[in-house]
């Protein structure tokens, strides 16, 4: 009789690692995995990736994952200790729905409430500057008009892939945060640098690394996230990356604050401005649709009793 030799990852001697990688493979977009994988890659070099998942259970477990959260992201931003919660929750519930555990090891964690910014949306002379500054990348160029032309979210617009684009009538089809099927449209600058970004390609991601993607032939890398020449979808965090030193400490996601208040203080109304976000609600585009202390400005100067009598 052969050998007979144990599964990893069942039972008892599920690992850390195995779980991890189990949980990572349902999630279905790429931003989303990358930003849970950062998470759960923590808790494997704090926990150990060939731990028994069980070392998270009981009361003992719950202490220690909250004694190294607290360590490990105590000084980060809101936004930042959130999105390592997210990932952590949605993997423990996960686990439990598989049996796996059953206990909550995040019990002593608590999300922090994120400071309301009104001052997000970018001037339209500084988004006008960056959009038209010399010696920007034509990639670059790209992806920040139609940032700003759609006011679609960054991941939504970097997992678009060629054969996607309707490039005659200036659409194409993105999944929204939850799934939900949508369009989003462009303007004719974004129309006229298309072309030259795709060069006739006709497959592939929309937007590109600059080198061939390491790991292809391993299948490190999906085959969706390749062009033909072997270059890989371009990441959010490269993009993230570019987009902060050239704006000076400004984020893909204020392109589309801007595009959105820009919009409300032309006056698009509330359901033209829930199309062009993607929200569903009201409540969710408002924030988005404040009106920046720039026009507010010129709307007390517009009104100011000696300014008027000053121009007669």
């Amino acid at each position: 009789m052969g050998e007979v030799l144990a599964l990893p990852g069942t039972g008892s001697e599920r690992t850390l690692r195995s779980a991890a990688e189990q949980f990572l493979e349902g999630v279905g977009n790429p931003n989303t995995k990358r930003a849970y994988r950062t998470a759960l890659d923590a808790l494997q070099a704090e926990f150990g990736a060939d731990a028994s998942l069980d070392v998270l259970e009981g009361e003992a477990g719950a202490d220690r994952v909250a004694d190294w959260f607290a360590s490990r992201w105590g000084s980060a931003s809101a936004n930042t200790v959130n999105a390592r919660m997210r990932g952590l929750s949605s993997a423990c519930a996960w686990w439990s729905k598989q049996g796996w555990l059953t206990g909550d090891p995040l019990r002593r964690l608590t999300s922090r409430p994120v400071p309301p910014d009104r001052t997000r949306a970018l001037t339209r002379a500084v988004v006008q500057e960056l959009l038209g500054r010399d010696g920007v990348a034509l990639r670059e160029r790209v992806l920040w008009r139609l940032l700003y032309e759609s006011a679609a979210r960054a991941s939504e617009v970097l997992e678009l892939d060629v054969e996607d684009l309707d490039l005659a009538n200036r659409r194409t089809r993105v999944r929204r945060k939850g799934g939900a099927i949508d369009t989003i449209t462009w303007q004719t600058p974004t129309a006229r640098l298309l072309p030259r970004l795709l060069d006739g390609r006709r497959t592939g991601p929309v937007f590109l690394t600059d080198r061939r993607a390491k790991g292809q032939a391993t299948g490190q890398v999906p085959v969706q996230d390749l062009a033909p020449d072997g270059r890989g979808r371009l990441s959010y965090r490269r993009a993230e990356e570019q987009f902060v030193a050239a704006s000076g400490g400004s984020t893909l996601h204020q392109l589309r604050h801007s595009a959105l208040t820009h919009a409300a203080e032309d006056g698009a109304q509330v359901p033209i401005l829930m199309a062009y976000s993607g929200h569903t609600s009201v409540s969710s585009v408002a924030k988005y649709a404040r009106i920046s202390a720039e026009r507010l400005g010129a709307w007390q100067d517009g009104r100011d009793p000696a300014a008027r009598r000053g121009a007669r």
